[in-house]
Parts: C-alpha cells; structure tokens; sequence
C-alpha cells in the first residue's frame, strides 16, 4: 500500500518528521516499510506487511495517521471527516433502500445529489490519488476514490437517471449477469451479494459496479452508496469471480460500520468543490440494524505489567490508549481502584480486532516499543507430574514388544468403508468424522488391526520377515479402549510365528493362556485362531490372517487388551529361592488325539504332582497315524529336604496314574 506523506501533513497536526524517518519509524512501530520514492512535490512512503493489511482502519491515510500521530504525540486533526458542526443531513431520503438480510450488509447509507456536472478532477485531486496508485476517471468517480484512500470507506456513484425505482440489497437470482465496469461480464449464483434496481443487478456488492448504471458526461443526477458489507461474503465473491478490487480488498477485513455516515459527509465537502452548483436531494436514507453495544475491557495495569514483562505506569498505559482513541474512563468513575482502567473500544477497531484485554496489551507494548522491554527467562515451578498408571503400563509394554525384537508404528485413527468392509465390519457401527482429512479417511477406526494388517502389506515388498506393533486407542461410539496389536511376517512356512506372539503375551501377563476359539473371524485363518485367556477374563486374540489377506508368506497377529491387561497384573511378586536340596527327574512321553491341547496335559501334570514337580516341555511329535506325542521331562524335589526313593516314586506313580485316568496312552 501506498500513502502519501503530504497526505499524512493534513492529518497529523505539526509533524514535523522528514519522509525517510516517518517510513523508518513506521517500520519500527506498525509495519515493514519497502522503501520511499519521492513523486513530485510529496512523497509516497510504500508498505507491505500483512501487521498492517489485517488492520481494516489502515486500508486509508487517516486510521495510518492516527498512528502516526500517536506514535510522535502530535495532535490528530479530525476535521476532515467529522466537521463541527457536522453537516446536517436531516430530511426525507431521496430514495428507498431495502435490505434482505443485514447479517449480509450491515448498513446501507446513500445520499442523491442533483444539477451536477461530470468533468475531470482539479489537478491537486488527479495528483494525490495517482501518487498512490489510483487512477483518474472523473470528478464525481474521483471523490469516491479519494474518500476510500482518506478514510477506507469504499464508496459508489451512480446515475439516477438510470436506475429503476428503488435500491435492493440481496443475493443474486439463479442465472442472473451483469455487465461490470471492466467490460467484463459476469455469471452469478446465489452466493454473489448484488445491489439491484426493479429491472436488476446494478452492482456486485463490495466487489464492483455495472456499467449500465455507470456515471457519464450526460450524467446530472447522482445517488452515492456508503455501505458495509459482510467480510466473508465479499471475499468469497471475490475469489469465486477471479477479480480483487480496491473496494474489496477493505471490505474483506472488515469495515467499521460506522464509517459509512462519514464517508458520505466527506464526499459531499469534496463534491461541492469539484462539482460547483451541486444540491442535496433529500436527506440520508440510512438502512442498517443498530448493533449490540460493545461492553468495555476491564484492564488491570498490573496484570499488564506482568503480561509485558515491565513495569508501566497506569498514566503511560492511559496515554497511549487514548493517543490512539480509545476511551478511558476515569477509575472515579467505574468504581475501581487507581491501576484499573474501563476502556472502551472504538467502532473502527472492534471489527474482528479488539475483543480482549490481551489485545490492549498490544497496543500498549508496540506503542511503547518492545525494545524497551528486557528479555527474562519466565519463572516456572518445577513440579513432579501427577501419576500416570496406564502411561507407565503402556511404557513397559512398549519396551517389552521392542525387547522381544518389534518395530513400532502409528497409524492414523482413521479408516475408509472399503477398510471395514474388508475387515467385515458395518461402517454403520463406527463413528463417522465431520471434516476427514482426506475421503478415505472417514471413520474412526474400531480396531487396531487394519492398521497393521495395511502395514504388512506394504512393508511384504521389501522384506522377507520382519515384526510390527502398535498401541493406540480402538474407538467406539461410548467409549475409547487402549490396545496392543503386533505381528510377526515371514516368507518362510511361518510356523513359528504364532508361538512366537503367545510368548510375547506371556512376557506381559505371566499365566495367560491361548484357547482355540469356537468361531473365527473372516479376516482369520480358520483353524489358527484363539482367544488370549487369563483365569476367566478373555484379555484378547491371537491369530494368523487368511491367506487370502496376505499375497506370500504369512503373517500372524496377537491383539490384547491392556486396560484389561493392566488391570490384571500381578499386585506383588514373591521370591523364591533356587532349590537347595537334590531332586529327581524321569521322563514322559504323552500320546494325544491329533487335536489336543498341550495346555489340558500340562494342567494335568501340575495337579497331579502339586508343588512338588517342576514341568518342562520337551517336544511335540505327530506319530505316523496322526497322533501327538508330547514328551515331558519332570523334576521332583522340595525346598525344604531331600525327598525319599519313596515319597518321589510316589508322586511319580499319581502323575502316571491321574493322566491315565484321563484317557491319555503313556511312553515310560
């Protein structure tokens, strides 16, 4: 943006800086300045810096001098926009606004003016707006424009003669067009704000205006718009139409809805000027919903002190919102003490600016200069964090499934239909997401195995074998559960992989167990498949994926539960001393049906032989006919003695005799 520095002299009562100096101190207070070019008689400071584009008061010279003048506490000279006495503008309206939604235009303002004259602007008008970057086209154009660079109130004229009975704020019609200022025509929709006549769109609101309704030489009869419009809508408009304009640009940071008033009584000082013989036709037509008051922000000095990092005294922070015309009532007044302030905001800075009390930190900070604060360090007590079981659970079973040799991954929470389908889940049954990152993305994910399932895939292509786990959150409507999913992938016949993950479940929660399960998922290989028992507590699954999930190789998968796990782990831990006295040990071959469970033969052992016999599995062997030979070597011994060729021989012969009450056929 461009601003011009004669500009500034009008504004700003004594100032007295040279060209180059206010740009550098403009640097320093409010915004990186590019560099100064001087243009004649003036000179254009030039800036560009999105501190100042944010700021709607600073789209013209006199919210920029404002600044100024507070920044060098020079007085501000106000005459310009609010004469006193202001010019009245009383009477009947000379023509009729109609507004259909205000959230869309908050205020609509319009003045019309008869027996004018269209004519090329005097040359001190044609100067100062190309100094910054505005075209000439005509003296009732010019004003509109010069009233937008003063004061940032984009404004519109239109020819009288040419407009259809009254002025209609509203969005427009399904297939309507205009025809705009820039020759261009335009196809609108319903999301296009239009000003319109009885016979149609006469202007895009905030955007541009229509060339049919444009003012002319044969022009006589004006009406001038002063309005306000929505930030978003204008900018949407905007983007959607590909065309950014001078009006648009203010709009979308959100205008003060107040100003248009004063946009309308400058414009008319200026056109008496440039249009001698000019009239006012009636009074204002002002159409707008009075907005909600805005309450004051109640500012401790104290607390801005320490917010700001210095101390700053309730004077200094009272002079400098005042300097830039925010009101500060007397603490006498709002019953508060001496280092309390009730300040209230004015209308050009509560537009999406000023809301809070931090904001009023800012401005008392970049007034002061944040160079005068000291860096310090913040003062922070270091305390011990609170407990965190399930934390500290999962950490152990982090380095757990790290010590037996896994790679952790993180997956994404999220999951497609397709994901569940495959899976055979109903996506009716997860918990959609609002705004997903991406359309795969749609659900939140109810188990943890896709994720790694997915992880296999892709990690099959480049390695032969390799081990994966992940812990994170399965997700149902009512509630989130922690879980642990692992998996072991090998390209060799994989048997071992299933064992494999039960030991790793055995780390975690000694004595759990591993029970086929009645019924198989369709996402498991149907005779690979069991549930992870603890007493009577199902703590989670154990399985090898369908070979159809998997393209080579095969890979199983162990899912636990660790709420359930954590819940289950053993409170405290005896110690028991190694074996001091001599033990005997014999050897047992135990002849099964094809399916049966090594763990019913290893519960069998140790009633039978109660504390008295240490187990230790020696091999599983399939005889020719089918069968299993599971062969055992038993250790005999007590803690406390040497037991007798009796008393072993005994415990002996009840092991023997208790498996084969059981069924089962004995190899001695």
């Amino acid at each position: 943006m461009k601003f011009s520095y004669r500009w500034f002299e009008e504004l700003v009562q004594g100032l007295d800086v040279p060209p180059r100096e206010l740009a550098r101190l403009i640097t320093l207070k409010t915004a990186e300045c590019e560099g100064v070019e001087q243009c004649g008689a003036d000179s254009i400071i030039e800036v560009d810096n999105k501190s100042l584009t944010h700021r709607p008061d600073l789209w013209g010279h006199y919210g920029m001098a404002r600044e100024v003048a507070a920044i060098f506490d020079n007085k501000f000279a106000k005459k310009l926009v609010d004469p006193v006495p202001p010019r009245p503008l009383s009477g009947s309206p000379a023509i009729g606004v109609e507004i259909e939604n205000y959230s869309l235009c908050p205020r609509y303002s319009a003045l019309v003016f008869d027996n004018v004259t269209v004519r090329p602007s005097p040359p001190w008008i044609v100067q100062r707006l190309e100094s910054v970057g505005l075209n000439a086209i005509n003296n009732v154009v010019d004003v509109t424009n010069f009233v937008m660079a003063e004061i940032a109130q984009p404004m519109h004229a239109f020819d009288a003669a040419k407009l259809r009975g009254g002025i209609v704020v509203r969005p427009a019609l399904p297939g309507e067009r205009i025809a705009a200022l820039n020759g261009e025509t335009y196809d609108l929709d319903s999301s296009n704000l239009v000003i319109a006549d009885a016979a149609g769109a006469v202007a895009i609101a905030g955007v541009i205006g229509g060339a049919a309704s444009a003012i002319s030489e044969t022009t006589s009869r004006i009406v001038l718009e002063s309005a306000n419009f929505n930030a978003s809508s204008v900018r949407k408009t905007s983007a959607r139409l590909k065309l950014r304009t001078d009006a648009s640009m203010r709009f979308e940071k959100a205008q003060d809805p107040v100003n248009t008033i004063r946009g309308l009584q400058r414009a008319w000082e200026l056109l008496e000027q440039v249009s001698p013989g000019i009239r006012l036709a009636g009074g204002v037509t002002d159409a707008y919903r009075p907005l909600p008051a805005i309450p004051p922000i109640v500012l401790p000095v104290d607390w801005l002190g320490r917010k700001l990092g210095r101390v700053v005294p309730a004077a200094q922070v009272r002079s400098i919102l005042e300097s830039l015309e925010f009101r500060v009532e007397p603490p006498e007044a709002q019953r508060f003490d001496a280092q309390t302030f009730s300040v209230f905001v004015p209308s050009w800075r509560a537009t999406k600016d000023i809301s809070i009390k931090d904001d009023l930190v800012e401005e008392v900070g970049r007034m002061m200069g944040y160079d005068s604060i000291t860096p310090v360090a913040p003062l922070a007590p270091a305390r011990v964090p609170p407990a965190n079981p399930a934390r500290e659970f999962q950490h152990r079973v982090r380095e757990m499934a790290a010590a037996q040799g896994f790679t952790e991954v993180k997956n994404y929470s999220f999951i497609s239909d397709d994901m569940v389908r495959v899976f055979g889940l109903d996506p009716a049954g997860h918990v959609g997401v609002a705004n997903p990152i991406a359309a795969d993305q749609n659900l939140l994910r109810r188990t943890l195995v896709p994720g790694i399932w997915k992880n296999v895939r892709d990690n099959a292509r480049h390695f032969d074998a390799f081990r994966l786990f992940e812990i994170g959150n399965e997700i149902a409507p009512e509630k989130e559960t922690p879980h642990l999913t692992a998996a072991i992938y090998s390209k060799d016949d994989g048997a071992a992989a299933l064992m494999e993950l039960k030991r790793l479940s055995e780390c975690l929660l000694p004595g759990v167990q591993a029970r086929p399960s009645g019924e198989t998922k369709t996402y498991e290989h149907p005779f690979r498949a069991a549930d992870v028992i603890c007493g009577e507590t199902c703590v989670g699954r154990l399985f090898e994926f369908h070979p159809r999930m998997v393209e080579s190789g095969r890979a199983a998968a162990l899912d636990l539960d660790l709420a359930l796990l954590e819940n289950l782990q053993p409170r405290a831990l005896s110690y028991r001393p190694l074996r001091r006295f001599p033990a005997s040990a014999f050897d047992l071959s135990v002849v099964a049906a094809p399916r049966a469970l090594i763990q019913d033969v290893q519960d069998q052992l140790a009633r039978a032989g109660a504390d008295l016999l240490s187990i230790t599995f020696l091999r599983d062997f399939v005889l020719p006919d089918g069968r299993r030979s599971l062969s055992y070597r038993l250790t005999v011994g007590a803690s406390d003695r040497t037991l007798t060729l009796e008393e072993a021989g005994a415990i002996r012969s009840c092991v023997i005799e208790s498996l084969r009450l059981k069924g089962y056929e004995l190899r001695l």
